[in-house]
């Protein structure tokens, strides 16, 4: 009778086991479940503002870039007044990329040489100069010569400024919160794109006088240098004079081109702009293709900026991106579809809808791309990079306009959207192709495999998080 009991024993242990086991997964899930929440609260999307510098900078910063998205509606405006060419128009953008892409390198160089606070002061009190004397030779109705003059010196002065001034985010902020920093960056500067033509226009209706909006232009560049004169930042290692300029700037470009997550970003978004320039044959597609007016033509202008400030706000409110080197990859890829999309339109509201796709994957590009240079750069190097970023992206603004215009000439407005598109959808299937690196980027932050032994380059730094006042 004992035996016969025994013969249960082994299944009542297993039972035992069992209960055991369902017990413990249920504990390990409940413990998961609550130590995720505390991991779910600390996503702050405010987290960069948090820090006293960084929120004094991105006042100074929406400031005087609404300052000079004004001046560039101004400038425009009182061009043509004047000349009643479209030619004037077009050298306004060629007079100050010249500059930028004969100073910029050496702007980097300076920038990792000596004070990046006060290299971005000392820019920004030549701009308001600059503004200044617009003003005056608007009221004087100066010659047109001096006016392209003082557009150059004001390119000039934004080559030494950019790539200083972009490498103070990194100064005000500890390097987990770079992703929420540069979202808010994007945001700042998305905002200032929609809000800056808007003020220019108004003031320039209610007084007609361009001069005033070079004068309100000096005045948000004073708001600028007086943040910059509060922030503290953290001490950085600068270049010594023992390095030549020439070998200085050699390594920032190899360091770029031996980055493959910074030089492939860098690569889509420079193509992306030069191919997918939809924007710039807006206004024939406004009144040959979709037969809209002026209202029409100014909500068309204005959706991609919308639709970048709301996928900025969308990202500052969630955790860093997981897989972010495929999400780059489809996010440009989206890009060159909705344009594509939006050159076979002839729909005002499917063409709106793609405009509006267009600026949000291209925010999350210029989100992933800033944040990818600002973390794998190292502090020595950030102006150089910024510089090398700074020279690419602004030529391909320049040359997407006229490539876009000359294919229109060749292809017709909506063959040239299409062949844009097209371009950009190539562009990332060579770069995930030959890019490997970025393309299994999870987080950005990751380590990176080290460069392969025949390149000779070190192993991208990342920046050490320094002491940031809140």
């Amino acid at each position: 009778m004992f035996g016969q009991k025994l013969r249960f024993l082994p299944f009542f242990c297993a039972a035992l086991d069992k209960l055991h086991i369902v017990r413990v997964c249920r504990y390990k899930i409940q413990m998961a479940s609550q130590s995720s929440e505390p991991a779910a609260a600390r996503r702050d999307p405010y987290a960069a503002l948090r820090f006293r510098d960084f929120r004094l900078l991105i006042i100074g910063r929406f400031v005087a870039q609404i300052g000079e998205m004004m001046v560039s509606i101004a400038v425009g405006w009182e061009l043509y007044e004047r000349t009643n060419d479209p030619l004037a128009l077009g050298l306004v953008g060629l007079v100050q990329i010249i500059p930028v892409l004969l100073l910029g390198l050496p702007g980097g160089y300076i920038a990792d040489r000596y004070n990046r606070r006060l290299i971005t002061l000392i820019s920004q009190l030549v701009l308001i100069v600059c503004s200044l004397a617009l003003a005056v030779l608007s009221l004087t109705e100066g010659s047109l010569p001096l006016l392209y003059g003082v557009l150059a010196i004001i390119g000039a002065a934004r080559a030494f400024n950019n790539p200083a001034e972009s490498a103070l985010t990194p100064l005000t902020v500890p390097s987990e919160h770079f992703f929420n920093a540069v979202t808010w960056n994007s945001s700042v500067w998305q905002l200032s794109a929609i809000l800056g033509p808007a003020v220019g226009g108004l003031i320039l209706g209610l007084t007609n006088i361009p001069a005033a909006v070079y004068v309100m232009n000096a005045a948000a560049g004073g708001v600028l240098v007086f943040v910059l004169l509060l922030i503290r930042g953290r001490k950085v290692e600068y270049l010594t004079a023992a390095e030549s300029p020439f070998e200085a700037v050699r390594k920032g470009w190899q360091f770029v081109r031996s980055t493959q997550v910074i030089l492939a970003s860098i690569t889509l978004d420079m193509f992306a702009v030069l191919f997918g320039g939809a924007t710039f044959l807006l206004p024939v597609f406004a009144r040959d293709v979709l037969h809209v007016d002026a209202m029409g033509l100014g909500i068309m202008r204005a959706a991609p900026s919308v639709g970048a400030l709301l996928m900025a706000f969308t990202l500052a409110r969630r955790p860093p991106l997981d897989h972010a080197g495929r999400t780059l990859l489809v996010a440009v890829a989206g890009f060159g579809v909705a344009t594509i999309i939006f050159g076979l339109s002839t729909s005002f509201w499917l063409s709106l809808a793609m405009l509006l796709a267009t600026g949000a994957l291209d925010n999350i590009s210029v989100v992933i791309r800033h944040s990818s240079v600002m973390t794998y750069t190292p502090d020595e190097m950030r102006g150089r990079v910024g510089a090398v970023n700074s020279v690419f992206i602004g030529a391909s603004n320049e040359l997407g306009g006229f490539e876009s215009g000359l294919a229109a000439a060749l292809l017709g407005p909506v063959g040239a959207v299409v062949f844009g598109g097209i371009g950009t959808l190539i562009v990332v299937g060579i770069v995930a192709a030959r890019a490997p690196v970025l393309r299994n980027l999870r987080r950005i932050g990751d380590r990176l495999p080290s460069p392969s032994p025949a390149s000779g380059e070190p192993l991208p730094a990342k920046p050490v998080p320094g002491n940031v006042s809140s």
